[in-house]
């Protein structure tokens, strides 16, 4: 017996080697014996560019992880690609076009940059044959995910928001200001996207993402996709973290008001990373509103 465990405990340091070996754009996945269930990492053609996205669970249901500015499926959602009911859901956490290993193209920020993403993500669901999908979408990609769920009603069975906002004020632009620099911010926060990226893909990406975000401050009401609310049919819960410096609680109101049926769930404690801070509550919160 202990020779049989010696020998598993050594494939599964060969596999693992083996997998960190292998870099990250090259299909990667791991056996079950080894990590409970298998993640793959590939990509795929959609809309002209090659995405990239994690997959894993062998549910029925199907759920999209969306990033948020700057993200990717493998620094944003770890706790989610780990330990969401792999049963009940198979989970795909995508890089949207420009960031994480979803490159080239370089990331840009036209007037249309949200509903973009919006139809990219579709559309990659659909090229992985799943025929209705929930969203989770954090910060930007809860915006993309609103804009999915109101042009794509038919196709989104449930949402999940948190950090997200319809439209910019004086107070976001500030606010956006002020994570300019990147040389600024906290190592912690830094750390992983300069991993990812390299630093200076990262700064100058920061920048264009602040003078893209901007950019909704010069339309009528600041609008980024509040008139796409009333068009939102599927059942929806939106979190929202009391301590969240970067999106101001009136965000999180304006959406439950106008999403017909939505609720709003508040965490005391969270701030804009609330699914990584307190990731087992707000894990179990996911999978009973999804079920």
């Amino acid at each position: 017996m202990a020779m049989a465990q010696s020998g598993r405990g050594a494939l599964r340091l060969r596999l693992l080697l083996s997998a960190l070996k292998s870099g990250p754009h090259v299909p990667l996945a791991w056996p079950a014996a080894a990590f409970g269930t298998s993640v793959t990492s590939t990509k795929v053609a959609v809309n002209g560019v090659h995405l990239h996205y994690q997959r894993t669970g062998e549910g029925e249901h199907a759920v999209l992880l969306l990033p948020g500015m700057l993200g990717s499926g493998e620094t944003d959602f770890g706790p989610q690609i780990k330990n969401l009911n792999k049963k009940l859901f198979t989970v795909v956490a995508w890089d949207p076009r420009g960031y994480g290993h979803s490159r080239p193209p370089d990331r840009d920020f036209p007037g249309d940059f949200f509903e973009r993403d919006a139809k990219d993500a579709v559309d990659l669901m659909k090229t992985l044959k799943f025929k209705k999908v929930s969203l989770l979408g954090w910060s930007d990609g809860g915006i993309t995910a609103l804009i999915a769920a109101a042009k794509y009603p038919s196709y989104i069975h449930k949402m999940v928001i948190w950090g997200a906002n319809a439209y910019v004020t004086e107070e976001d632009e500030m606010i956006y200001q002020g994570i300019r620099d990147v040389s600024k911010w906290s190592e912690k926060t830094k750390k992983p996207l300069e991993t990812l990226y390299g630093y200076d893909y990262l700064a100058k990406t920061c920048e264009k993402w602040v003078d893209g975000i901007k950019q909704f401050k010069h339309l009528p009401d600041g609008n980024i996709c509040r008139h796409l609310l009333p068009l939102v049919q599927c059942p929806t819960l939106i979190v929202h973290g009391e301590k969240d410096p970067l999106v101001p609680r009136f965000h999180a109101d304006f959406i439950h008001q106008h999403v017909r049926g939505s609720r709003l769930h508040l965490m005391p404690e969270g701030k804009h990373n609330l699914h990584l801070r307190f990731a087992n509550e707000f894990n179990k919160l996911v999978e009973d509103f999804l079920q």
